[in-house]
């Protein structure tokens, strides 16, 4: 699979490599502060899953039918409170 990541997890990139992952970032993609629209885009005319934290790319991307993945807050919060729970509790 190959991913695009969104500007926010650029320094995600040799995780996702090392679980086998084909990476690119936005920056690598030339769209370093592009608007969301090209970055959705982008992800869609070179069939990648964008990964972002945004809502916006993420609802952009829900509307052109472009794989996506949004990691939310909230998301990492949950995993956060899981381990924590799970660790000392």
């Amino acid at each position: 699979m190959k991913l695009l990541l969104d500007e926010m997890y650029a320094g995600l990139k040799e995780y996702f490599e090392t679980l086998g992952y084909e990476v690119l970032t936005a920056q690598e993609a030339g769209l370093k502060a592009t608007k969301d629209k090209d970055v959705v885009e982008y992800a869609g005319k070179h069939d990648l899953i964008l990964v972002t934290q945004d809502q916006k790319p993420a609802e952009l991307a829900e509307l052109r039918g472009v794989k996506y993945v949004m990691i939310s807050n909230a998301k990492i919060v949950k995993i956060a409170d899981a381990e924590i729970k799970e660790r000392f509790c």
